[in-house]
């Protein structure tokens, strides 16, 4: 069955037209004229541009221009007149009605993204946006990334910020000084390109989706905006967020989900040449890898060549730092390796991350796909580790079974894989590990360390539903228990926004078109809980400060962290010989998910505790003398000699 299905595969792409660079430079705008350019099926009879002078179909000094055929399915018109402002639809005749769409790439778009804009980039701009900088970063282990959603952050009225659930709330000074204090140091937002199921003409609306469902991939979504239906607004907003982010030193990755589109018929890679930039099993049906109702076909030339031009050009307009691949699994290795060599030809910072798993069977051989398990041959490319996620919190199939936190028996040897940075190491048994029975990863960088994202319950959350009767104390001890994990792990360490504000979401497991209500972040949780936002800012600064806990080489990992014989519900370790260079010397640390205190064998010596008891204090909480070490119930010990 695989065999066929690569056959199939490779049949289709060598069927397809030849690729080259500019493909998709549909609009080219000068003040003296405007090309437009689209690909379509071969089989497509004409195309049409239809410009208007507003975003309606009444609109007035509406100019049809019929493109020529410049290539078997190449289109081009040149107007030549200055378009500025207008906007414009593709009518491609695939049959006898035809399909209206402002093609695959549009850089520009009216309300709900439904006709393409005309707009000078460059009057998108804002002052000093060509100084802008991206903050500096020596290695994928110094980031500390924050998952964020626009309207989550800031929308409620406890947030403070004006510009409520929008783009410029990032760019308010009491967002990025609270953000600063945090410690964090690159954003992770949710999708922020158009997308397809939130209404922006409702201003203010009260619809929620986290954007999943892609329409326009180059746009920035306009209901995170002030004046969605000005193409200008959306953009200029968007960069000035950047701007202001990048001064402050904090760099914005930008989530993708080029693995699938809203819909099928609807979408604008259909309207183009049906069929073609999907995946179909052998029975001609489409395939649904996406879990969506269908799943982009990335081994295809022109798939591969727009996912490669979309990311160069958000990197390029949109100075974005960053890129999380939705349901990554579903790509293949060869495109995904391609997108690592195009950004590393601009900038080899720019971290490229996403999630190693599809949500269904994909109708490409699973040997060839971007999963956790072929990381390895994804060079310079991360996956979320689900290991040490679900030994942490429990299964992600049930929000009713724990973890580790829960007092679950045998998922030491899973943390201690994550611990590691997923790379290969003397002193794991990886027989024992969750999921993987090989190290997936080549360098710890490759590795996302998170215990919460948006698609699961929030942390809090999930200790209230897999320990019955928990107690806030006990509730506050083990969520700072499992952040230590991730903040100490050789990974990259990867937070929800709002953990460290001990969030809720109502119990809700995918609130992913739940309201406000449930998803908004309660700003007044600071000052309930002072205690959670202290130690995730006092741990955050201590994994900066000391490159210990961020080696950032696998040789490094094996030859310095060296795991130690421990009790059950206990997993301690010490980083030796100055790891990374670190002026601590020998650092030792544990983690004790037991309900009451539980003593541990360390290195004979005199130390200074920097962690313990729930508190973070990097000029020392008390010292220790010898090698019998005794730990609070349900906490963590950080020290070092």
């Amino acid at each position: 069955m695989k065999i066929k299905n690569l056959l199939l595969s490779l049949l289709t792409v060598a069927a397809a037209p030849s690729v080259q660079a500019q493909t998709f430079d549909e609009v080219v705008y000068s003040p003296k004229s405007t090309t437009f350019s689209l690909v379509t099926s071969p089989d497509v009879r004409s195309v049409d541009v239809l410009i208007t002078d507003t975003d309606s179909d009444d609109s007035n000094g509406r100019v049809l221009k019929r493109m020529k055929r410049v290539a078997d399915g190449r289109w081009r018109v040149t107007v030549k007149d200055d378009l500025k402002d207008k906007y414009y639809v593709f009518n491609v005749y695939n049959r006898e009605q035809p399909d209206v769409t402002p093609g695959v790439f549009a850089k520009a778009v009216g309300l709900n993204g439904r006709r393409g804009a005309i707009v000078d980039m460059r009057e998108t701009d804002p002052e000093g946006w060509n100084r802008d900088v991206r903050p500096a970063l020596k290695s994928p282990s110094d980031l500390i990334i924050y998952e964020l959603h626009h309207r989550d952050f800031s929308v409620d009225i406890s947030s403070g910020l004006r510009h409520k659930g929008k783009y410029l709330a990032l760019s308010e000074p009491k967002a990025i000084e609270y953000l600063k204090r945090l410690g964090v140091n690159a954003i992770h937002l949710l999708p922020s390109f158009d997308y397809a199921s939130v209404d922006e003409s409702v201003p203010d609306s009260r619809q929620y989706n986290w954007g999943y469902d892609p329409l326009n991939y180059n746009v920035p979504e306009g209901s995170y905006s002030t004046n969605a239906a000005d193409p200008k607004t959306r953009i200029r907003e968007f960069k000035t967020m950047v701007q202001a982010l990048h001064k402050a030193g904090i760099r914005v990755i930008l989530d993708v989900v080029y693995n699938h589109t809203f819909d099928i018929e609807g979408s604008n890679f259909q309207k183009t040449w049906p069929g073609y930039y999907y995946r179909k099993t052998q029975d001609g049906k489409y395939s649904d890898g996406s879990g969506c109702g269908n799943e982009t076909a990335s081994e295809k030339p022109l798939m591969r060549e727009f996912m490669i031009e979309s990311v160069k050009y958000w990197i390029e307009e949109y100075h974005i730092d960053g890129f999380r691949f939705d349901l990554m699994g579903i790509h293949d290795i060869e495109t995904m390796n391609a997108i690592r060599a195009a950004v590393d030809s601009i900038d080899p910072s720019i971290y490229i991350y996403g999630e190693g798993w599809s949500a269904g069977t994909c109708a490409y051989p699973e040997e060839q796909l971007a999963m956790k398990r072929n990381t390895g041959r994804l060079d310079g490319i991360g996956a979320f580790c689900d290991d040490m996620r679900d030994a942490l919190r429990g299964p992600f199939s049930d929000d009713h079974k724990g973890g580790f936190l829960a007092g679950v028996p045998g998922q030491e040897e899973s943390i201690k894989f994550g611990l590691a940075g997923a790379v290969s190491h003397p002193q794991i048994d990886m027989s024992r590990v969750n999921y993987s029975d090989a190290p997936w990863a080549n360098q710890p960088t490759q590795m996302v360390a998170y215990v919460s994202c948006h698609d699961d319950m929030c942390l809090t959350d999930r200790l209230r539903t897999s320990i019955p009767y928990i107690s806030d104390d006990e509730l506050i001890r083990l969520d700072l228990l499992a952040q230590t994990a991730v903040l100490v792990s050789q990974g990259v360490p990867f937070i929800l926004c709002g953990e460290e504000m001990l969030r809720d979401k109502k119990g809700v497991h995918n609130s992913f078109r739940s309201p406000d209500s449930v998803n908004h972040l309660d700003w007044h949780n600071l000052s309930r809980y002072p205690q959670v936002f202290d130690y995730y800012s006092g741990l955050i600064a201590l994994r900066k400060a000391h490159p210990a806990f961020r080696m950032g080489d696998a040789d490094e990992v094996r030859r310095n962290l060296e795991f130690l014989d421990a009790p059950a519900g206990m997993v301690a370790f010490v980083l030796k010989n100055h790891a990374g260079g670190d002026e601590w010397g020998n650092i030792v640390v544990v983690l004790n998910a037991n309900a009451k205190p539980t003593s541990v064998r360390v290195p004979q010596g005199g130390y200074t505790m920097v962690v313990a008891d729930g508190k973070v204090n990097a000029k020392g909480l008390g010292t220790f003398t010898g090698d019998n070490l005794t730990v609070a119930p349900q906490t963590a010990v950080i020290m070092h000699d």
